[in-house]
């Protein structure tokens, strides 16, 4: 009937960006007697791109395999003409002799399936010239240079034009070919759908008829061998009506200095426009010393003029000036006071201006942040106008600041009732809770290693343990509901299941956000191999059983809902929420924001439920699906933060069923000691429960003993444990250490890649360490911050023209001591090492916050300076109309066209009729990217050509550079 078996959860991380995706291909069997079959010919190719400051440089070259066959073990060779000498080298093992260049593969990166490409990199100085190699050869074999995509760029419309409902907007593009080739032609994109085409230059087209609202335009040209690339988006509006038109939206003015915006009209007037600026609302101190009656005329309406605010020297706080004129919308501008050092604040606003600017094209017409601006985007989200509950999550944090650098707590309060509206469902979501039977919360189904062994059996002989916080949290808040982000959401309804709140399949034409889930298939399934499904499963897609029997195993399916909670982010809204309260205080603020921390307190409490183990068995040394003790009481808490937790239950209301499990996996990664501490210390936090703050205070205690014993000899954190080896309570190797009972695990949760190897779970994890360090002073948390800050700075390069590199991929060996608690050990048995480097900005954004906090605590100056050169680092170098981003080389896109397992006899549809079969590919149930203007840069590659790149703006990352710019101000400018 219902089934305990959930979904793993994985997060919108970047760790998969650093992993090879080569396909593995077999090797030819020869029968007896045969005659030995012949090896293609190598045929490759090599992309190389450098970051040049004068003086050194850091080059990145991409491999190509253009061969029939597989190349098994790979030697680059190239020459320099200039005195470029090599520093260091990552993705393999570089060396020079004299001009000469020799590149060797990791054992990582050896195999390069045909078509397939890898990327190594290398760090060199120079005087004089710095002119590209051009004889590049991979094991003998000379390779030809990679022929480089056009350059597109959007010359008009403007970014942040606003238009009028009915006008045309005007888009033009330039572009250029490589090599040779010549542009074909240019497309025109509204977001993913076509405006129209032009074959010659000049290359424009007018778009009539765009909706009222936010629009991301997009230039796509187009050379004749058929390679193609986008322009950066350019976000515009539409109006209703003509309006006046004001940019930025978000000013910071310093103490005793002047700041200016500029003012036009959204369209031609018949005769001249008065357009009157004034202090609407707000800060006193603001003044309006310029532009406050501004004419524009039919011939010089859209050229801008400027209004200037000045601030006094010791006032603070913020004030809404509006731009009025007769018949037109006006224009408002937040204007903020800065005390006078405040640098970083301004970034910060400025940054925050960027982020919330409708015409950009972070958010949804709901106000719900999408994953990326970009739609063709697959990581843990397999489409960019997806959203996580991690998004929503920063959104809050991101206002949490906004709040501290304004006053204004409003915008604070309205995240977090957009992510209850939107991102938690509500009662008519999980309409069948009150028939939870605390004391049987689900029925056990054991996780198996490889998609292509599912759907798994339910067992209801396997015990289950008791859930025992379920009576005290209805007690508390009088509701058998769970109070918990659901973690992934089809915010565009892209695949159609239009599952938005409180309605249950309502299909394609279902214009709202629609909750989703894909990973449900074991440690090996990656998101290549998903089928994404409802999370009300009413079998009106997929097949008989919609989606159900692709998971588990049983006699006969019911429908049902079910929702899976990703910890770290309602974690991490506890933790925005305690720095609101923080924040709030200090202008005595705090009951402008009371009601929303009684919620954040309300979701700590729930939160617990990722602190058990998956089906409530007793935690240590649980070996055994029917051997190890069910639980009793709370001896099958972890007291860390798993995975995931999930809920679920009949869609019939008188089916009279409803289950609960937790996760019995724990990764280092999501930990969170500083929420933690806050709903265990803090009274605005308090959870309602009768024992939901001395849980906290037990886990704020495990959490920081849980970093101690994965911290290797070098500093860095290992992967985490688990309290059912392989999700099935397997025995694990002979010799495997335990933490209180829990096995460790190098790789918790998925293997494709593996779960440890991506530096952001580092920086992430780290940086909360480092609030609750700043905060409490704890000492152990301090020696575990010493040590991994010590480490983290080994790895960390920036360079003279503020460029930077950091740890990437990390690869791991041995294991820690088991755990005692009065006598820790050194795991002098476990290791860490840096297999290659990247300046992914929002990876950096985490780290920068983490040495700010911990250098504000510690005095350490080294940290300091190191977070500074971060954070103006990207400021200066990688910043564009959108943000602060950098490009990135997906080889992993080559498995568009990787199978997805489905069992034989087994088929079914998507709501966009795409058959699901077991000849599916990820690429077949997801036709809808075939209509994205970036589609043909994933054919060319999937072709032979060179892996592509995308410079993407996703919300976290951006939210997260703005945070660090803001936490900066506040400790260390």
């Amino acid at each position: 009937m219902h089934s305990g078996h959930r979904p793993r959860r994985r997060t919108a991380r970047r760790w998969w960006t650093a992993a090879l995706a080569a396909l593995a291909l077999p090797l030819t069997m020869l029968g007896t007697g045969s005659t030995p079959a012949q090896a293609a010919a190598l045929q490759c190719s090599v992309d190389y791109k450098t970051n040049d400051w004068g003086s050194g440089f850091t080059a990145e070259l991409t491999l190509t395999n253009r061969g029939s066959d597989a190349i098994d073990g790979w030697t680059l060779t190239y020459s320099y003409a200039g005195d470029q000498k090599l520093s260091n080298g990552w993705n393999g093992t570089w060396s020079q002799s004299g001009k000469n260049v020799t590149v060797k593969n990791a054992p990582y990166n050896a195999r390069i399936a045909a078509g397939a490409a890898v990327s190594t990199g290398g760090q060199f100085t120079y005087s004089g010239s710095n002119a590209a190699p051009a004889d590049f050869a991979v094991n003998g074999t000379t390779c030809t240079g990679a022929h480089q995509p056009p350059i597109t760029v959007l010359t008009s419309p403007e970014a942040g034009a606003v238009y009028s409902q009915g006008e045309a907007v005007p888009l033009a593009a330039t572009a250029a070919a490589a090599d040779g080739a010549t542009i074909s032609k240019v497309e025109f994109y509204d977001d993913t759908t076509l405006l129209g085409t032009d074959t010659t230059s000049p290359y424009t087209h007018s778009a009539s008829g765009l909706t009222v609202g936010s629009h991301s335009l997009v230039a796509k040209a187009y050379d004749s061998t058929g390679a193609s690339a986008n322009s950066t988006p350019v976000g515009v509006t539409v109006a209703a009506g003509p309006t006046v038109v004001a940019s930025p939206g978000q000013l910071g003015v310093q103490q005793g200095e002047s700041g200016t915006y500029e003012v036009k009209l959204s369209e031609q007037p018949t005769a001249d426009v008065t357009v009157t600026t004034a202090r609407a609302s707000g800060n006193t101190g603001l003044t309006l010393t310029g532009g406050a009656s501004l004419t524009f005329t039919p011939s010089n309406w859209d050229t801008a003029q400027e209004v200037t605010v000045s601030a006094d020297a010791s006032g603070s706080g913020s004030a809404v000036f509006e731009s009025t004129a007769p018949g037109h919308g006006k224009a408002a501008v937040t204007v903020t006071q800065l005390a006078a050092a405040k640098d970083y604040d301004a970034r910060f606003l400025e940054l925050y201006g960027k982020i919330t600017d409708p015409a950009i094209g972070y958010f949804s017409p709901e106000g719900i942040p999408y994953h990326s601006v970009e739609t063709l985007i697959v990581e843990a989200p397999d489409h960019g106008h997806e959203t996580t509950s991690e998004a929503y999550s920063y959104l809050l944090w991101l206002q949490a600041m906004y709040g501290k650098v304004t006053g204004d707590w409003a915008k604070f309060n309205n995240a977090w009732e957009i992510m209850e509206t939107y991102m938690i469902p509500t009662h008519a979501d999980q309409p069948t809770n009150s028939s939870y039977n605390a004391s049987k919360p689900a029925t056990y189904a054991p996780e198996l290693d490889t998609p292509n062994e599912y759907p798994a059996p339910l067992d209801g002989t396997v015990s289950v343990g008791s859930d025992p916080i379920a009576g005290e949290l209805k007690s508390a808040y009088g509701t058998d509901d769970v109070y918990g982000m659901h973690w992934l959401q089809d915010v565009d309804n892209t695949y159609g299941y239009g599952n938005s709140p409180g309605n249950c399949e309502a299909g394609p034409s279902d214009t709202g956000p629609s909750y989703i889930n894909t990973f449900q298939r074991g440690a090996q399934e990656s998101v290549w191999e998903t089928v994404p499904q409802p999370t009300c499963d009413a079998f009106k897609y997929g097949g008989k059983n919609g989606y159900l029997d692709l998971f588990t195993g049983d006699a006969s399916y019911a429908k049902q809902w079910k929702f899976t909670n990703a910890p770290d982010a309602d974690a991490r809204a506890v933790q925005a929420a305690y720095w609101a309260d923080i924040w709030a205080g200090e202008q005595g603020k705090s009951d402008e924001i009371s009601a929303t921390l009684d919620k954040a307190a309300k979701m700590g409490d729930y939160l617990r439920y990722a602190m058990f183990d998956k089906y409530f068995k007793k935690v240590g040394d649980c070996v055994g699906p029917s051997a190890c003790p069910a639980g009793t009481g709370k001896d099958s808490s972890m007291y860390l933060l798993s995975w995931y937790y999930a809920w679920g239950g009949a869609v019939d209301t008188s089916a009279g069923w409803a289950w609960r499990i937790g996760s019995s996996h724990t990764h280092g990664g999501y930990q969170n000691p500083l929420a933690a501490y806050a709903l265990s210390t803090d009274p605005d936090l308090k959870p309602k429960s009768a024992t939901g703050q001395s849980d906290w205070a037990k886990s704020l205690d495990r959490q920081v003993e849980f970093y101690r014993w994965l911290q290797s000899d070098e500093g860095a954190i290992a992967g985490g444990a688990t309290n059912s080896w392989a999700g099935r309570y397997a025995t694990p190797p002979a010799g495997t250490p335990t933490f209180y009972g829990m096995f460790y695990d190098e790789k918790p949760v998925y293997h494709d890649p593996p779960s440890n190897q991506w530096f952001g779970f580092q920086a992430w994890s780290m940086e909360r360490v480092a609030e609750y360090y700043q905060q409490s002073g704890d000492a152990d948390a301090k020696a575990v911050l010493d040590k991994w800050v010590d480490w983290a700075l080994s790895e960390t390069t920036v360079n003279p023209d503020g460029t930077f590199l950091m740890p990437s991929t990390l690869q791991w060996s041995g294991q820690p001591d088991t755990w005692n608690a009065s006598s820790p050990g050194d795991n002098g048995d476990l290791h860490v090492t840096v297999a290659d480097y990247t300046n992914d900005v929002g990876v950096a954004a985490a780290y920068a916050k983490t040495l700010t906090y911990y250098a504000d605590r510690s005095g350490d100056t080294e940290a300091a300076s190191t977070a500074k050169a971060l954070l103006d680092g990207m400021w200066e170098n990688n910043q564009d109309a959108l943000g602060i981003a950098v490009p990135e080389t997906r080889a992993d896109y080559n498995r568009f066209d990787d199978g997805i397992y489905v069992p034989s006899g087994w088929s079914g549809t998507m709501p966009n009729g795409d058959t699901i079969d077991e000849s599916s590919t990820f690429a077949s149930i997801r036709s809808f990217y075939q209509d994205d203007p970036a589609w043909s840069k994933i054919e060319s590659y999937l072709q032979g050509g060179a892996a592509p790149t995308f410079t993407y703006h996703r919300f976290w990352a951006q939210a997260d550079i703005a945070l660090a710019m803001g936490s900066y101000a506040e400790l260390l400018e």
